[in-house]
């Protein structure tokens, strides 16, 4: 084989090897940038749900006036979640939320003329498909967290993720004891 023969297969090799690594640094960034996207619409969710509380608890406090501490815990997790950062902090948030809005279902439970208002059964309505689309969104995020921690764990892309910096997310879990319970029945 000449010389010129010796370096073309050089050439080629060397070409390859770079496509190959463009190629692995292409798909980690698109995969994050698929985490940050799947992110961006699990916000959206949350934020329409931050949205609906506050015109939920006037209805509510329509009928169920010396209830405030109740809509004062409601408002102090909406707050706190409205001001989390990152996914650990937001989702120990959303757990208080979901734990503050468990106390407004008994208060309402509480009263019947309440339950039959068209108002609050539309933001119920509202507020459960919000919870859905979020439960939606959640699991999408983490679709997307779980493919981009693979590609930075796995051989070769590991390598490659290592040499640029991509990091491994965290998953967006709540913190709820009680989901994780069986239910119990009592007669």
């Amino acid at each position: 084989m000449s010389i010129l023969g010796v370096l073309i297969v050089l050439v080629v090799i060397a070409f390859g090897v770079i496509a190959w690594l463009v190629g692995i640094y292409n798909g980690l960034v698109r995969l994050r940038n698929e985490v940050k996207n799947a992110w961006a619409q699990v916000d959206v969710q949350l934020k329409r749900r931050y949205d609906l509380i506050p015109n939920l608890i006037e209805t509510v406090k329509g009928y169920a006036k010396h209830e405030r501490e109740t809509f004062e815990k409601i408002t102090q997790a909406r707050s706190a979640a409205m001001s989390a950062q990152g996914v650990a902090e937001q989702a120990k948030a959303e757990t208080q939320l979901n734990q503050a809005l468990g106390g407004l279902r008994l208060v309402v439970e509480a009263y019947p003329d309440l339950k039959a208002n068209t108002n609050f059964l539309a933001l119920q309505e509202e507020l459960a498909s919000t919870e859905n689309k979020i439960g939606f969104a959640r699991q999408f995020y983490n679709d997307q967290v779980l493919q981009l921690n693979n590609k930075v764990q796995m051989f070769p892309s590991n390598i490659v993720a290592g040499m640029f910096g991509f990091t491994l997310e965290e998953f967006f879990e709540l913190e709820e004891p009680e989901a994780r319970e069986a239910p119990k029945v009592q007669f």
